[in-house]
């Protein structure tokens, strides 16, 4: 195996972990961010895991994060919560950055 061989092994795998860690840390800022906005919508223990969970769910449906923003938009509406595009799109940056400390820190 060639120098170029290896190395283009290397990014392969580099991109695959990159990718790995990516999904993880989207999967853990999102059930993060249900229980938040479960705690906005004034649900409690299973009723907040389980909207934690759609969460987690609804960002497999289709890529980026528009889909999550327009689910928690829609939701927070339909309770008539006053909740701005700015507070829910911050808070979204906010968990994902708090996500990807936590797993590069191992936790």
């Amino acid at each position: 195996m060639s120098t170029f061989d290896n190395r283009e092994d290397g990014f392969e795998a580099k991109f695959a972990h990159d990718e790995t860690l990516k999904f993880k840390a989207h999967a853990r800022r999102n059930r993060a961010l249900g229980l938040w906005a479960a705690d906005k919508l004034g649900l409690t223990g299973d009723e907040a895991v389980a909207y934690a969970q759609s969460l987690v769910e609804a960002d497999l449906q289709a890529a980026g994060d528009e889909d999550i923003y327009l689910k928690l938009k829609g939701d927070f509406d339909a309770k008539s919560l006053d909740i701005s595009e700015h507070r829910i799109r911050r808070t979204m940056e906010e968990l994902l950055s708090e996500a990807v400390t936590s797993i590069k820190a191992g936790h």
